[in-house]
C-alpha cells in the first residue's frame, strides 16, 4: 500500500484514497475533533452502518491528503463522505441525503446525483431544454460560459442568436432598409433639406441595449422555472461529473443523471500571419465601439454576405473577399442573384482569391490594415488596404474542450461535431446534444429551441414526438433577402432525376418600388414540384422585401404537403409580393421570357 506520510507523493496519496473509497461501503474522512465529523459519525452508528474513518489530523501528511481530496471532489472542508464510491459531500449533505432517503438508496447501491439533467450551453436550444424539463418538475443545471475572442469581446446569457447573431443581425439589416426608405421618400413627397448620415455609435448603443435586456430576462426566466445558473467553463472529468471553473478560476464539482450538450460554434480563423491579431468577426462586429470603415469580408457564407450587405448599405466602402462560391449549401441560382444584386448595390467582389497575410499598418478606431492575397487560379498576388477585416468562412463546433473524450462521446473526426441519433442521443445513453453542434442537422436557432422542448419532454414528460429537421424554413438577410424551404434545385435534381422534377419561375416587381423606378427584374420566385407526386412542392424560394415572412406561410403549407394544383387554386392578396407564387404558370423547362417589361 502507498505510504500515506509526508514523503509519499501526490499521486501516491490519491491513490491510496482511491483504494480506501473502492475497498469499503463508506468511507469519511474526518478530524478527530470535529463536531460535523462526529455528527456524521454518529449518523452511522445510529444506522448500525459500518464506516471506514480516516481521522487526517492523526495521519502523517493528513493535510496532503486532505489537499487532494479537494482536488477530486472540490469540496475542501471535511468531513468528506464517500458510499459505494459514490462522493456523497459534508455533514449537510449528508444529513439532507439521510433524511431524503437518498442515503438509503446509495447503501442499496443505487446511484445519487445533484442534478437529474445538466445542460451545458446557455443559447436558444439550452435554454429551451432547461426550462422544460424543470417545468416538469426536475431539478436543473446549466452552465454558461463565453470565451472571449481574441478582441477581447464577451457577452452575456443566451448565445450565438441572441448576443453576436441574428438579433442584432436583424437590426442591423433594418437600420440599412431605412436608409433606403429615406432616398424613397423623396420620390414619393417627402422633403427635407437636411444632409443625412449614420451614426454607428448612437445604432450599436441601441442595439446593445436591447440585448441587454434579453440577457436579464433570460436570468428572470431561469430563476422563475427553478433552473440553476451556473456562469462558468463547465468540462466533464469522469462519467457523470462535470469540473465548473468560473472567471475568476474557482472549480467547483457537479454530477447529473442526464446531460445535455447545447455549446454551439464559434467563428473559424484562416490560420494565416496576422488573423487573430488584426481581424474581427461577426462575433466583435456587432458591439463595436466604433464605425468600422473601409471594410473588406473574407468569405461567402451567409454570414459573410449579410454583414456586407448591411456595412454597405449604411455607406461604407465594402469589399467581399471569395474562394468558390457565394453560400455553399444553398440554391446556386439563388446565390448567384444575391451576389448580383450585392454588386449592382455598390458591394465589391474580389473572386478566386484567399489572403495569406494580414499585418496592421496603423493601429486606431478603425485603423489600417494591410491584406495580401493570392488567387486560387494563378500566380497572381494582391495587396489592399482597409481599415477592418472581417473573417466569416464558417464556424467550428465548441466540442474540442468540454472532456467529451473523458466520458467517450464519439465525434466527426472532420468537424468535430456530435453524431446523435432521431433521438439526439449520443453514443453514450445518458448523454444528448441538440443545436449546432450535432452533425447532419439544420443550424439554425428555432431548430434549437424546438429540438431542445421536445427532447426534454421526451425525457420527463412520457411524450414521444422526435424534431422533424424536414422542410425547415430560413432566411439570408442580405439587402435583398432571400427566404427558402425544402430542395435547392440542385439537390432535388440529384434525388430525383432531371426529368422527374418541373421548376415553375416568375420575376416580380413589388408595387411599393415602381415610383422610384428600382430594380424592375431584381426580384425572383420559384417552386420546384415532383411531377411523380402529383406535382408536390419541395423547393419554395423566394429573392425579395420581406422574403422571409413569405417564406414562413409557404413552409406551413410545404408541411402539410401542398401540391403546385393548391398554390393555383390559392387566390392571391393584391397587391404583394407574395401573390407571385399563386400566378406563376412558366417552367424553366419551356425557355420562355419572364422578365417583366410592363408596369407590373
Amino acid at each position: 500500500m502507498a505510504p500515506t506520510g509526508s514523503s509519499a507523493s501526490p499521486a501516491e496519496l490519491k491513490t491510496r484514497i482511491q483504494t480506501l473509497v473502492d475497498s469499503y461501503p463508506v468511507v469519511v474522512f474526518s478530524k478527530s475533533y470535529c463536531p460535523y465529523c462526529q455528527k456524521v459519525k454518529e449518523l452511522f452508528r445510529a444506522l448500525d452502518i459500518d464506516i471506514h474513518v480516516e481521522e487526517l489530523d492523526l495521519l502523517e501528511g493528513g493535510s496532503d491528503m486532505q489537499n487532494i481530496l479537494q482536488e477530486m471532489t472540490g469540496q475542501k472542508t471535511v468531513p468528506s463522505v464517500f458510499v459505494n464510491k459514490a462522493h456523497l459531500g459534508g455533514c449537510d449533505k449528508t444529513v439532507q441525503a439521510h433524511e431524503d432517503g437518498l442515503l438509503t438508496k446509495l447503501l442499496e447501491g443505487g446511484e445519487m446525483y445533484d442534478y437529474d439533467l445538466i445542460v451545458i450551453g446557455g443559447g436558444s436550444g439550452g435554454l429551451a431544454a432547461s426550462k422544460e424539463a424543470a417545468a416538469l418538475g426536475r431539478k436543473v443545471l446549466m452552465f454558461d460560459y463565453v470565451v472571449p475572442t481574441p478582441m477581447g469581446t464577451a457577452w452575456g446569457l443566451g448565445g450565438t442568436c441572441v448576443n453576436v447573431g441574428c438579433i442584432p443581425k436583424k437590426l442591423m439589416h433594418q437600420a440599412a432598409i431605412l436608409g433606403q426608405s429615406l432616398t424613397d421618400s423623396r420620390k414619393f413627397g417627402w422633403e427635407f433639406d437636411e444632409k443625412v448620415h449614420h451614426n454607428w455609435g448612437k445604432m450599436k448603443e441601441a442595439i446593445q441595449n436591447y440585448i441587454g435586456s434579453l440577457n436579464w430576462g433570460y436570468r428572470v426566466a431561469l430563476r422563475d422555472k427553478k433552473v440553476t445558473y451556473n456562469n462558468s467553463y463547465a468540462e466533464f472529468v469522469e462519467p457523470h461529473k462535470i469540473k465548473a471553473t468560473n472567471k475568476r478560476g474557482k472549480v467547483t464539482y457537479h454530477t447529473g443523471e442526464k446531460f445535455i450538450i447545447a455549446t454551439g460554434e464559434r467563428p473559424r480563423y484562416l490560420n494565416i500571419p496576422g488573423d487573430k491579431d488584426c481581424c474581427i468577426t461577426s462575433d466583435d462586429l456587432f458591439s463595436l465601439s466604433y464605425c468600422p470603415g473601409k471594410t473588406l469580408v473574407v468569405g461567402a457564407s451567409y454570414v459573410a454576405l449579410e454583414c456586407a450587405g448591411f456595412l454597405a448599405s449604411l455607406g461604407l466602402d465594402v469589399t467581399v473577399m471569395v474562394r468558390s462560391i457565394l453560400l455553399r449549401g444553398f440554391d446556386q441560382e439563388m446565390a448567384e442573384k444575391v451576389g448580383a444584386h450585392m454588386e449592382n448595390h455598390g458591394v465589391k467582389f474580389l473572386k478566386k482569391f484567399v489572403p495569406t497575410k494580414i499585418e496592421q499598418l496603423e493601429a486606431g478606431t478603425p485603423g489600417r490594415i494591410k491584406v495580401i492575397a493570392q488567387s486560387t487560379q494563378s500566380t497572381e498576388v494582391i495587396e489592399g488596404e482597409y481599415n477592418t477585416v472581417l473573417i466569416a468562412v464558417g464556424r467550428d463546433a465548441c466540442t474540442k474542450y468540454i472532456g467529451l473524450d473523458k466520458v467517450g462521446v464519439l465525434l466527426n473526426e472532420k468537424n468535430g461535431k456530435i453524431s446523435v441519433d432521431d433521438q439526439e442521443r449520443t453514443n453514450i445513453p445518458y448523454i444528448y446534444a441538440i443545436g449546432d453542434v450535432i452533425d447532419g442537422k439544420l443550424q439554425l436557432t428555432p431548430v434549437a429551441i424546438h429540438a431542445g422542448k421536445l427532447l426534454a419532454r421526451r425525457l420527463y414528460g412520457g411524450a414521444t414526438l422526435k424534431c422533424d429537421y424536414v422542410n425547415v424554413c430560413t432566411t439570408v438577410f442580405t439587402p435583398l433577402e432571400y427566404g427558402c424551404c425544402g430542395l435547392s434545385e440542385e439537390n432535388a435534381i440529384a434525388l430525383y432525376g432531371e426529368e422527374h422534377i418541373e421548376v415553375y419561375h416568375s420575376m416580380f416587381w413589388p408595387l411599393e418600388w415602381t415610383i422610384t423606378a428600382r430594380d424592375k427584374n431584381g426580384c425572383y420566385a420559384k417552386v420546384i414540384c415532383v411531377k411523380l407526386d402529383d406535382y408536390r412542392v419541395v423547393g419554395f424560394h423566394v429573392l425579395g422585401p420581406n422574403a422571409g415572412e413569405i417564406t414562413q406561410g409557404f413552409g406551413a403549407a410545404m408541411k402539410c404537403g401542398i401540391t403546385k394544383y393548391q398554390l393555383d387554386n390559392v387566390i392571391g392578396i393584391h397587391p404583394t409580393c407574395a401573390e407571385v407564387f399563386t400566378t406563376m404558370n412558366i417552367t424553366k423547362r419551356s425557355g420562355m421570357d419572364i422578365t417583366k417589361k410592363g408596369g407590373c
